[in-house]
């Protein structure tokens, strides 16, 4: 996470997202992670918070006033139509049945209750993944996508369940000046890296900082707003 701080954007992603939120009545975060997004935007009404992890449960713990459960974002612990807003911020494609989390997101909501989900673009931060020839790995792919879940795929597999389908693209590149949060961000995301695959890794990483004064990564990352139909 840490990587995005070299966001060129002067709003961060936390802020331009709770500007577009539906944070009124009873709202549920599903996947919420480290609650980070709690901690930068004020909701105004009730607010439940769930993952599937133990671990992140407990640092949703830490966010004030709110209701935590652990649960699977395909199966909710929740009767039909008892929330006004549901939120699942960068989650979907971790997910082995998107559908049916967008099947439960309408089932929990109630009629004209909204929609919040964002998801990144097939070409999401791909110059890393163009580091992979440069240090014996073609197939480098540091994204954590657990299927074919895109700001591309998502809009249509949302119409399929909400009505009054929006996108709307948050506008931002990553500037890094130094070779090191790079290659951080990498062995977080695939492991370490051999001694040559790092030293191969730098070279390219430090030959693009010097032509271009920083090595630029672009982002695509949207939000898809719905609402929950009548019936």
């Amino acid at each position: 996470m840490a990587l995005h701080s070299y966001g060129t954007n002067p709003q961060s992603w936390f802020a331009w997202l709770g500007e577009r939120l539906p944070l009124g009545g009873d709202v549920l975060e599903v996947g919420a992670g480290t609650g980070e997004l709690w901690h930068r935007v004020s909701h105004r009404g009730r607010l439940t918070l769930t993952d599937f992890s133990p671990a992140m449960c407990e640092r949703l713990r830490e966010v004030p006033d709110a209701r935590v459960l652990r649960c699977d974002a395909t199966h909710l612990p929740f009767r039909a139509g008892v929330t006004d807003a549901v939120i699942a911020n960068c989650m979907l494609y971790h997910l082995d049945d998107p559908d049916a989390a967008l099947r439960e997101f309408a089932r929990v909501l109630r009629p004209g209750g909204r929609l919040a989900v964002a998801v990144n673009g097939r070409d999401h931060m791909v110059e890393l993944d163009a580091l992979g020839p440069a240090i014996g790995r073609p197939g480098l792919a540091v994204g954590l996508h657990q299927n074919d879940v895109t700001a591309e795929t998502t809009p249509a597999r949302v119409a399929a369940h909400f009505d009054g389908v929006t996108v709307e693209r948050y506008p931002d590149e990553l500037a890094v000046p130094a070779a090191e949060p790079i290659l951080a961000y990498i062995t977080s995301m695939i492991g370490p890296l051999t001694v040559a695959e790092e030293s191969a890794a730098r070279a390219a990483i430090e030959a693009r900082i010097d032509a271009d004064g920083a090595f630029r990564v672009r982002k695509h990352t949207v939000l898809i707003s719905a609402t929950r139909g009548p019936h």
